[in-house]
């Protein structure tokens, strides 16, 4: 995975001009030294939610996070920042990591008004990582999210994208909104130079 350059900003808004950084692509450290089938997800899309939905939730750091469909159920949560020199969004360590989602602390956390972004690996050169049957992943599928105060945050998916990470849409991803939803990226796409050409990004909105 290579990493998306993202505004360092301790707040929730991602301002206009911030959002125009140049993107190198989502996340790092992506290709299995034995092929991985190539995870070509390719992009869908539900109707917008209805106005509402379920409210939101207090601050509370993630502790986890489960996709049923994917057989995802993650005990840890590693915390990602930007990289101040470079703009990039950081991603857990390929080393010891690869099976633990990230969650940027510089966004909100999951179940907060606006948008929370998690992070985690399809694959790495040790081989298939937490995301390795990300293809099973279809809208209306849930991620949950347990949180540390005891609370779990569920997301219901309704779009995925599928996309080059030449072409990352960074204002869709990051862009700040008025309800409370979660990005969820990885790897896509075949090994190219090392590295999977593509990101995946599941758009979600909290049901419960």
């Amino acid at each position: 995975m290579t990493r998306t350059a993202v505004p360092a900003r301790p707040t929730r808004f991602v301002a206009a001009a911030a959002l125009a950084v140049a993107v190198t692509g989502g996340l790092a450290a992506c290709g299995a030294p034995k092929p991985v089938p190539d995870p070509r997800v390719g992009s869908t899309a539900a109707p917008a939610p209805a106005p509402g939905g379920a409210p939101a939730l207090p601050r509370s750091k993630p502790t986890g996070m489960k996709v049923e469909a994917a057989g995802v159920d993650a005990k840890k949560m590693v915390d990602l920042t930007v990289d101040a020199a470079t703009g990039e969004l950081g991603v857990p360590d390929a080393d010891t990591d690869a099976n633990s989602p990230g969650w940027w602390t510089g966004g909100v956390t999951p179940g907060e008004k606006g948008v929370s972004v998690l992070v985690a690996h399809f694959d790495t050169r040790h081989g298939p990582a937490l995301m390795k049957d990300v293809k099973k992943i279809k809208l209306g599928d849930l991620v949950e999210v347990p949180r540390e105060d005891g609370k779990t945050a569920t997301f219901k998916i309704r779009e995925i994208e599928d996309v080059n990470k030449k072409d990352f849409p960074t204002g869709k991803v990051y862009g700040d909104t008025d309800r409370p939803e979660l990005r969820l990226l990885t790897c896509g796409g075949e090994i190219k130079d090392g590295h999977r050409t593509n990101n995946v990004i599941f758009y979600a909105d909290l049901v419960a």
